[in-house]
């Protein structure tokens, strides 16, 4: 009996285990910038540009790339049909898809421009798309709609 009972003891361990791999995800999004204490990576969506206003929420942790902090901080992204979510095209539902169909890559007036800052800094025009860009924790990763001006607010 004690051998049953030793395993069934490590059967409900790895049981317990793999509960925990398969139904941990990345960090949740928090409605803020990080803190010290929260560290990770803040991402900042200007929605101004349609009448709304500026968001900041915060990844948790350290993510992958630009794509997996926008997602990861709670917003929701559309790509376009011809590239997928290498060019976005619609962040929180904007611009409308009677806008924007999202077919193609949008007029250079009319894009989701990608940014890079520290806090208390300044912005900086990413060189690459979100899905090639690896953001270190600390710093802001920004998003403007228009014909590639930042962000309204400091990163």
């Amino acid at each position: 009996m004690t051998a049953l009972r030793r395993w069934l003891a490590l059967a409900g361990t790895a049981i317990a285990a793999t509960a925990v791999l398969v139904f941990a995800g990345p960090a949740p999004a928090h409605a803020a910038a990080c803190t010290p204490a929260a560290s990770g990576v803040t991402v900042v969506v200007d929605l101004t540009p349609f009448g709304g206003s500026v968001l900041k929420n915060c990844y948790a942790g350290d993510p992958p790339t630009g794509l997996a902090a926008l997602t990861g901080a709670g917003y929701t992204v559309t790509g376009t049909q011809r590239w997928g979510l290498a060019f976005i095209c619609r962040i929180n539902g904007k611009p409308t898809a009677a806008t924007e169909p999202c077919v193609n890559t949008p007029p250079a007036t009319a894009y989701w421009s990608y940014w890079h800052g520290t806090p208390g800094g300044t912005w900086t025009y990413s060189s690459l798309g979100a899905s090639s860009y690896n953001p270190a924790i600390g710093t802001v990763e920004g998003w403007a709609f228009g014909s590639g001006s930042p962000p309204t607010v400091a990163p």
